[in-house]
């Protein structure tokens, strides 16, 4: 569906360029915004395979495990309707952990795993159970402590002090996670 929007979007500009007399606007456009955002990925890259790497050590060595059973207390009351010691606990402890380093495409596979966890508990397989929107929820919305990306981003552009928005963005993540929370709770209490 996004895949559609992103197509109506660039149809729509290409439109709008044609009638207004700005082809060469797009022509230019694609030719150097292709090289721009060639030099952002390499520029962000290294970040990225660093604190890939260190959640792939702390995965390794146990780490997130352990990160798993100190928030395991607050996981059982956000998700009780997982059994204790259930896999999926595990892995949604480390999204959000891999989350909380701001590194999305990290958490990414312990999500997945998470969800295949969760369905296999799912008596409804053609739904998503509560645990589920739960956890999208909780995904969607969670906390960043170091949004790696973002900093990343700042550097290549030379900001004066990209690592600026770290407690903004502590203070807007938990805030939003506080509310979809507290939204998710509502809904579910009022479908009881």
């Amino acid at each position: 569906m996004v895949n559609y929007i992103w197509i109506f979007l660039i149809l729509v500009g290409i439109f709008f360029a044609f009638i207004t007399g700005n082809l060469d606007t797009i022509n230019n456009s694609i030719l150097t915004n292709g090289k721009e955002g060639f030099d952002i990925v390499i520029s962000i890259l290294p970040i990225i395979v660093l604190w890939t790497g260190i959640m792939k050590i702390a995965e390794d060595s146990g780490l997130l495990q352990k990160f798993a059973k100190l928030v395991e207390p607050l996981l059982s009351r956000l998700f009780p309707s997982i059994p204790k010691n259930n896999p999926a606990l595990g892995y949604i402890a480390s999204n959000i952990a891999a989350n909380m380093m701001g590194l999305g495409s990290a958490a990414t596979p312990f999500g997945l795993k998470a969800m295949k966890e969760l369905q296999k508990i799912n008596k409804k397989k053609d739904t998503a159970s509560e645990a589920m929107i739960t956890f999208l929820v909780l995904n969607t919305a969670g906390v960043t402590i170091v949004p790696t990306t973002v900093l990343a981003l700042r550097i290549a552009h030379n900001s004066l002090n990209p690592s600026e928005i770290i407690i903004p963005g502590i203070i807007a993540t938990f805030y939003s996670s506080f509310a979809g929370l507290i939204l998710d709770y509502i809904i579910r209490r009022r479908k009881k």
